[in-house]
């Protein structure tokens, strides 16, 4: 007869890395420990609150010096930004683009919102991203290569386009990734909504792509409140990229005059504003997060039937959620975990519903996506704040030398 798998070591070993003192212990919460109210001051004492104010110009200055990116355009959110790079990437409708199946929605609804059609692929356990060993595999099948692009045999559709997601902060292996992209002519964007501050192979994430997004939602390593960022070093993007951002306005200092189909979607002042001051924290985020993923990592070490996911050799992640992943004989008792834990005020959640599981995308053409229905079976993130982590123990125990 089958063991009895026993969830309270899995408890008690939550409760012994997060503070004790606190009933109730958020996934993520933002930390609002710098500059924040004085910019944010100085902002509503300017009178210049929405799009157009400096603190919009300095957050794209500030994050394209930390990042090592050449332009940053600053949008409301990173779904807006993913959409941007889409169209500047030539993503058309009746095109398809390939994402991970294991990825947040707004990945897939951005190509919906360009009526061009997901494609699903598998993920690599290693990362939790995209496996571009599987997709270039599966491309040599199902793709022929025409004077025109790469077309699907089986849909008939171009494919123009790959979106890897750095899921939960872990970056893809992108030097295979390139390869792929290059064999089959499809244009790379990177969706690095929840890597800020992740690094591969001493590149920051995004630096891979014609284009990259990020996201600076609440719940994000930083935030804007709401926001978002477009990447590029590409020189003949950025000033489309304003302008499709702008309502695609023509200058001029009354007329308004339009010459394109444009968006709504410039980051306001105020928004900007917080950012700065949030970037300026993020080193001393990423130390906070990077010594809770090692304080995870020596405490479950012996745990029974579970694991703490640590990054790739080739990869420095911010860690921004952290994951337990059961193992497999043990997958049927993650709903349990999810609803003890939460009982006991920990808050934890799965993975999001696969892409191809959700009723709007369940017709999309995909590859075999074992791995990635495998590890939504078994993954739940776990307490990731920066705040958790007592800052005298990141100067002292916890050190960047320890974790490599």
């Amino acid at each position: 007869m089958k063991k009895k798998f026993d969830l309270n070591p899995i408890i008690k070993t939550l409760q012994k890395v997060l503070p004790q003192a606190q009933k109730s212990i958020a996934l993520h919460e933002p930390q609002f420990d710098g500059k924040e109210w004085a910019y944010v001051k100085k902002c509503l004492d300017s009178g210049w609150v929405s799009s157009v104010g400096k603190y919009v110009s300095l957050f794209e200055k500030q994050l394209a010096e930390y990042t090592g990116i050449k332009h940053v355009i600053a949008v409301v959110n990173g779904t807006a930004a993913l959409h941007i790079c889409l169209q500047l990437a030539g993503v058309r409708a009746g095109d398809e683009v390939l994402m991970p199946t294991l990825t947040f929605v707004a990945t897939a609804n951005a190509v919906s919102y360009c009526g061009a059609v997901p494609h699903f692929a598998d993920s690599d356990e290693k990362t939790l991203g995209l496996d571009p060993l599987k997709l270039g595999d599966y491309l040599k099948d199902i793709t022929e290569l025409r004077t025109e692009g790469c077309f699907n045999k089986k849909s008939g559709r171009r494919i123009k386009a790959v979106v890897p997601m750095h899921t939960f902060g872990h970056p893809v292996d992108m030097e295979p990734l390139l390869d792929v992209c290059q064999k089959f002519g499809l244009v790379l964007i990177e969706d690095a909504a929840e890597s800020m501050g992740s690094l591969y192979k001493g590149y920051h994430t995004g630096s891979w792509g014609r284009l990259s997004v990020l996201s600076f939602n609440g719940n994000k390593i930083i935030t804007t409140g709401g926001g978002g960022a477009i990447l590029t070093n590409d020189t003949s993007l950025p000033a489309l990229a304003k302008h499709l951002t702008t309502q695609a306005k023509l200058p001029h200092p009354w007329a308004f005059n339009h010459d394109l189909v444009g968006y709504n979607y410039r980051m306001p002042n105020i928004n900007a504003a917080l950012g700065c001051a949030q970037l300026e924290k993020l080193p001393e985020y990423i130390r906070q997060k990077r010594a809770l993923a090692l304080r995870y990592q020596e405490a479950f070490t012996g745990i029974e039937g579970v694991k703490i996911f640590k990054e790739a050799d080739f990869a420095r992640s911010n860690y921004w959620l952290n994951v337990l992943l059961l193992d497999k004989e043990y997958s049927c008792e993650r709903n349990k975990l999810l609803e003890l834990t939460n009982n006991q005020g920990i808050m934890t959640r799965p993975s999001w519903t696969l892409m191809h599981k959700l009723i709007m995308y369940e017709d999309c053409p995909r590859m075999s996506l074992a791995c990635a229905e495998d590890l939504e079976r078994r993954l739940i993130n776990i307490p990731s704040s920066a705040v958790l982590t007592d800052l005298n123990i990141v100067n002292s125990t916890f050190t960047e030398e320890r974790q490599g």
